[in-house]
């Protein structure tokens, strides 16, 4: 049970010490980017998604 104490409490300092947090600037230009980015792919997504689907009932028509 002390080496889980332990453990907890090397993790706490670590975090609280050595960590270098980024600053609420930072975290919001990252929050942007990365939601930039989920857009941009879930939109290539959504268009390869409309070509697939336009292309096989082109051939499904043939048959």
């Amino acid at each position: 049970m002390a080496s889980i104490k332990s453990y907890i409490l090397e993790c706490y300092d670590e975090l609280k010490n050595k960590v270098s947090w980024p600053t609420w600037k930072e975290l919001q230009g990252s929050a942007i980017v990365v939601s930039i980015a989920s857009l941009i792919i879930a939109l290539v997504v959504f268009l390869m998604d409309i070509c697939f689907e336009t292309i096989l009932e082109q051939f499904y028509k043939l048959f």
